[in-house]
């Protein structure tokens, strides 16, 4: 059950759900708290939608707007609408001067692969190759998307840290 209810103080209306139920209620604007017995209820109904509508109705009569609040279509009519696109993406995109079918293409590329970080693509450099140089490392990363500088970057942050050991030419995770 849903119920209109309205502030004695600021005169706010809020909706009520299962006002039986519930010893107190705050409003919403003014944060007084009142006793439910004691709200006034304008309107009371099962349905939620139609208790929202109640409500608009009234505030609508108090904002002297009845003619504009009676021509917009109902509450349950705008989130209805609201779920359904006006442009699809491929509009949106061909408009915005941009080719849907790389963006497309792009999506794919990504989804097809996990997407690492450059710290990642490092260690994974070390994990997977056997006692390998500082260039093997850095051919690994590239040819994974990271810079030289970066991957080399990276490695010496990780011997730094020690989280990594470079003995000789072979770098290895400890």
């Amino acid at each position: 059950m849903y119920a209109v209810v309205g502030c004695t103080d600021c005169h706010a209306l809020w909706l009520l759900s299962d006002p039986e139920t519930a010893a107190t209620a705050t409003c919403p604007r003014c944060g007084r708290r009142h006793q439910t017995s004691a709200l006034k209820r304008f309107v009371t109904t099962e349905d939620r939608e139609a208790a929202r509508e109640a409500r608009a109705a009234m505030l609508a009569d108090a904002a002297d707007a009845t003619e504009a609040y009676e021509s917009t279509p109902s509450v349950a009519e705008m989130d209805a609408e609201t779920e359904t696109a006006v442009v699809d993406d491929r509009e949106y995109l061909d408009a915005a001067g941009i080719d849907p079918d790389d963006v497309a293409a792009a999506g794919e590329r990504s989804t097809g692969s996990e997407s690492r970080s450059r710290p990642e693509i490092v260690r994974d450099a070390l994990r997977e190759l056997d006692a390998p140089a500082e260039a093997d490392v850095v051919a690994y990363a590239t040819d994974r998307g990271v810079p030289a500088d970066a991957a080399s970057d990276l490695l010496d942050r990780l011997v730094r840290r020690g989280e990594a050991t470079n003995s000789g030419d072979a770098y290895r995770l400890l």
